[in-house]
């Protein structure tokens, strides 16, 4: 007669004494993280803060640029500051409700590291040329700023991604 798994919960009671729950009932399949709807552990991690700090450096560039004057060029920043903000909101979702788990035909480590490729390397593009253009319009250069600010974030994402996904192939291959 086989066993499963059971997980048993601790923590502090109102009186400050440790307090162990009894025994999950539930299916040794299923632990009590996987029940929950959405992963209150990815809140707090390095990724998730990560890609939050993208979001909202992306935020202020966007709105820095569209509140400064009109320019030829700042149309493409825009474009591309709200594409990569998008994004990058998406990909914290999967991973907050986890999606990844329910659509598996879909690789989503590599998907998430080729939009960070390519979204990088066009937001520096995009802040490079708003920088050059920026003379005397404080909107753009505030905009540059967190564009670059934004891209070494998304170049620390990638980083991240690919160190990880080397450290977990390598040693996954030999028992």
């Amino acid at each position: 007669m086989s066993h499963g798994a059971r997980v048993i919960r601790t923590g502090v009671s109102s009186g400050g004494h440790p307090t162990t729950a009894a025994p999950s009932s539930s299916s040794p399949s299923s632990a009590g993280s996987e029940a929950e709807l959405m992963d209150g552990a990815y809140f707090r991690s390095c990724a998730g803060m990560l890609k939050v700090a993208q979001m909202i450096s992306l935020l202020i560039a966007f709105i820095s640029v569209n509140n400064s004057a009109w320019t030829d060029y700042s149309a493409y920043f825009q474009i591309v500051a709200m594409c990569d903000l998008v994004m990058i909101f998406f990909f914290y979702i999967v991973h907050i409700f986890r999606i990844y788990r329910k659509l598996t035909c879909v690789s989503w480590p590599l998907a998430e590291f080729l939009h960070y490729l390519i979204g990088t390397i066009l937001l520096l593009i995009g802040s490079i040329v708003v920088a050059s253009k920026s003379y005397n319009l404080t909107g753009l250069v505030a905009g540059a700023t967190f564009g670059f600010l934004a891209t070494i974030l998304c170049v620390l994402s990638i980083w991240s991604s690919y160190k990880v996904s080397c450290i977990t192939q390598s040693t996954s291959k030999y028992p």
